[in-house]
């Protein structure tokens, strides 16, 4: 288990095993949930909306327009 310590600023060091995981590096953003259970999740959000672009495909031969999605 890795553990660090929160320092008077609020700030933390993210263990190096954690990084090394989560495959970060500086400028990382996290995202934190507080569950209701008292849990808290930690996410590393290295992905942006532009970098999904383009990795679903149609279906060959399938074409729908904006009007029939719409219906």
């Amino acid at each position: 288990m890795s553990q660090s310590t929160i320092n008077a600023k609020g700030q933390t060091t993210v263990p190096a095993e954690i990084r090394a995981h989560m495959k970060s590096k500086p400028g990382t953003r996290l995202a934190w949930t507080i569950l209701s259970d008292g849990t808290v999740i930690v996410r590393s959000k290295t992905k942006t909306l532009g970098d999904l672009a383009g990795i679903l495909k149609a279906p060959e031969g399938v074409h729908v327009t904006i009007e029939e999605m719409r219906r």
